[in-house]
């Protein structure tokens, strides 16, 4: 094939104000960023409360937290999306509507609604994460600190999370990056992040090639960086002789 690739199109006019394609990019990757973390915020909470919570030795307790995380793995994103953006708002009390619908600009309650569903969807999969990371510990951890007085959410808080934490940091890792890349179902309920503005760019400037390769560009670059930087803290917390580091 032969084309004739154009990368100074990023630096030219998009006819909107004084904005450069480049421009839209910068924004993009900015929304792309703000959900992501918002939504590993919930996730991570959540998550770290619920896996707790199957692992307790109280089935009802834990059968909650089962039921949670088998109805948001197997419902798909985009479903999900769609209910927390156009059902879900329907059925809120009417003066939490009416803030919703008529008060917040479409652009903010966009990102509220996927920042929503993309946390606790997310949420499931931190819990998993978390309960194999507790149940992974020798069983004397938890016997040693009964021993010592200490109460169950003392054990969880003190003993159990700070050592499970630091062997499910490459599963973490995975499912932040998995984040990253689930921002781009944002674009579906209109809210330009990075892939949002990738095919705007694309549509406008007819450079579909280089608006597609600067794009994978920046989501790579983005997720072998938070990568790297989660190896490095993987390295720096590790406890020695409980976890391998770098599969040494």
């Amino acid at each position: 094939m032969n084309y004739n690739w154009d990368w100074s199109v990023f630096f030219k006019s998009t006819g909107v104000g004084s904005e450069t394609y480049l421009d839209w990019y910068v924004s993009g990757l900015a929304w792309t960023i703000g959900i992501a973390i918002a939504a590993w915020i919930i996730a991570l909470t959540l998550g770290s409360i619920l896996g707790v919570m199957r692992t307790v030795p109280n089935r009802i307790v834990s059968g909650i937290a089962t039921c949670y995380v088998e109805l948001f793995r197997n419902v798909p994103l985009l479903v999900q999306l769609f209910i927390w953006y156009f059902l879900v708002p329907d059925l809120l009390p009417a003066d939490l509507q009416e803030w919703y619908k008529q008060d917040l600009n479409p652009t903010t309650s966009a990102f509220l609604s996927v920042v929503v569903c993309l946390g606790l969807f997310t949420t499931a999969r931190v819990c998993e994460q978390v309960r194999t990371g507790i149940q992974a510990l020798p069983k004397g951890q938890e016997s040693a600190a009964r021993a010592m007085g200490f109460k169950l959410p003392q054990i969880y808080w003190n003993v159990l999370l700070p050592q499970a934490y630091r062997i499910i940091i490459p599963p973490l890792t995975s499912e932040f990056l998995n984040v990253f890349k689930n921002t781009s179902v944002a674009s579906l309920i209109g809210l330009m992040e990075l892939l949002a503005q990738t095919k705007q760019t694309a549509e406008f400037s007819a450079n579909l090639f280089e608006a597609f390769t600067l794009a994978t560009l920046i989501y790579f670059t983005l997720n072998m960086s938070l990568m790297l930087l989660m190896r490095l803290v993987e390295k720096k917390v590790a406890v020695p002789g409980l976890i391998s580091v770098g599969g040494k």
